[in-house]
């Protein structure tokens, strides 16, 4: 197959990173795989994997709706012909239906459906011109069974839909750290032996609540449990989470690393992955740290229930159940119900979260989409 495959952005992000790892995926079982993304922002540009006979272009959209943009796509849908045309979310699908318009070109659209955002009125209104989209669409795929529920109820569907579970590198995402190098790498991050290290990877949005887990290490340490959180990422609520880290008193006990392209040390020096987010769809963040064998307590949206089997391989709370979450760090402060759980975790993502069983999927469907 030659295919094209198309995000709004390289940016960190999941569905970004999710697009790469498809396209590098059957780059790499030989078929012709092609990437364009609509924003510039490019920071993942350099995990691309295509092969010589692949490409990656830049439509340097310079606002919302870029006709010019839309203009480029469609010069590489005409030089490419791809079988098919793949975005990642509403948005890029947007941007590949006007461009194969534009190119006259037949090839099928397929959308890949990573959000179950609640949207505001602005976001409804641009919900409109995205079920056109996704209604033209051949085929819609969601990450999880909950997210397709909850999308084909508001409308959000193609003629034919399915659902295929996140995957990851089972093998490059393992925790093969010995009790001694794992103590130097905490030591590196200033954490002694004695502290309880809550991470969460991701960008600092408001729909990721990382207050709230300030909120439960705040009340940790009021019942002597050495909590401090350790937040691997960036992003807008950056400042707000600093000021509120003051507020409790949390400052000395909170650390924030930025964006990283190899998590594994950050994850490795953690005891325990959290998720407080308010809105989700099977969260990439929580399936790679179980592969690294961290049990995840996760709030309960999306596609949660369908990663983790509350008290076997992680926990869930009700989402913005501060006390809920407390109790389920508490019981993770046992070093033998935490350690488990992690190897608990790591079988559940080695048997049905892989990334080759999820690229396997993907191809069979692609196939199909494309005769």
């Amino acid at each position: 197959m030659r295919l094209m495959f198309l995000t709004g952005s390289l940016a960190y992000g999941g569905a970004e990173r999710h697009a790469i790892t498809l396209a590098n995926g059957l780059a790499a079982r030989g078929h012709e795989c092609h990437t364009a993304w609509v924003k510039p922002e490019s920071a993942q540009l350099t995990r691309l994997r295509l092969k010589e006979a692949g490409s990656a272009l830049c439509l340097e959209a310079a606002h919302y709706l870029d006709l010019r943009a839309v203009g480029r796509l469609a010069g590489a849908l005409a030089r490419h012909r791809p079988s098919a045309v793949v975005a990642a979310n509403p948005y890029a699908l947007m941007y590949a239906s006007l461009a194969r318009a534009q190119s006259r070109l037949r090839a099928p659209l397929i959308a890949i459906y990573h959000s179950t955002r609640c949207p505001g009125l602005k976001e409804q209104a641009k919900l409109l011109a995205y079920r056109l989209c996704m209604w033209a669409a051949e085929r819609t795929v969601f990450v999880c069974e909950y997210q397709r529920r909850y999308c084909i109820r508001r409308g959000l569907r193609s003629r034919r839909n399915a659902v295929i579970h996140n995957g990851v590198d089972v093998q490059h995402l393992r925790d093969a750290a010995t009790p001694a190098e794992r103590r130097v790498l905490r030591a590196g991050l200033g954490y002694t032996d004695t502290d309880y290290v809550l991470g969460i990877v991701g960008g600092l949005r408001p729909e990721k609540n990382h207050v709230q887990l300030l909120e439960a290490a705040a009340r940790l340490r009021a019942r002597g449990i050495a909590a401090k959180a350790l937040f691997i990422g960036d992003g807008a609520t950056r400042a707000a989470i600093e000021a509120r880290a003051r507020a409790l008193g949390l400052e000395p006990h909170l650390l924030i690393t930025g964006f990283r392209d190899d998590i594994r040390p950050l994850v490795t020096a953690c005891d325990v992955m959290c998720l407080c987010s308010l809105t989700e769809a099977l969260s990439l963040a929580a399936i790679e740290a179980m592969a690294m064998a961290r049990p995840v307590v996760h709030s309960q949206v999306g596609g949660a229930a369908e990663l983790i089997e509350p008290g076997r391989n992680g926990l869930l709370f009700p989402v913005a159940d501060t006390a809920a979450l407390v109790d389920c760090l508490v019981r993770l402060s046992d070093a033998d119900e935490r350690s488990a759980m992690g190897r608990a975790a790591r079988r559940t993502v080695e048997q049905s979260f892989s990334v080759g069983r999820m690229i396997d999927r993907y191809e069979e469907l692609f196939l199909e989409v494309c005769g």
